[in-house]
């Protein structure tokens, strides 16, 4: 399997940038290698969405709030690989 890529696209305007960037710092350190790349796309009004590939796996306009670091990377890790741990960020096992 090729290595997905992800894009977090952002409002410049409503300077969503150092959000975008911490974000893309989480997801980068997560899952390093297994992405070929975490990349930043400035946006229109408004938008906070995180892509992996061309799916969007986030959406602010949508839910109504931003995205937490633990469900960006539970969304992309079961993308890549859903055995992998993800420790302290994982889901509760039932």
């Amino acid at each position: 399997m090729t290595r997905p890529s992800v894009s977090i696209a952002y409002c410049v305007g409503c300077r969503w940038i150092t959000r975008a960037s911490w974000l893309a710092q989480e997801l980068l350190i997560t899952f390093g290698e297994q992405l070929a790349q975490v990349a930043l796309v400035p946006s229109e009004p408004g938008t906070f969405d995180v892509f992996i590939e061309e799916v969007c796996i986030f959406s602010r306009k949508q839910e109504g709030r931003f995205p937490e670091p633990k469900e960006l990377k539970q969304q992309i890790r079961d993308f890549i690989d859903p055995q992998m741990d993800l420790g302290h960020s994982d889901r509760k096992k039932s």
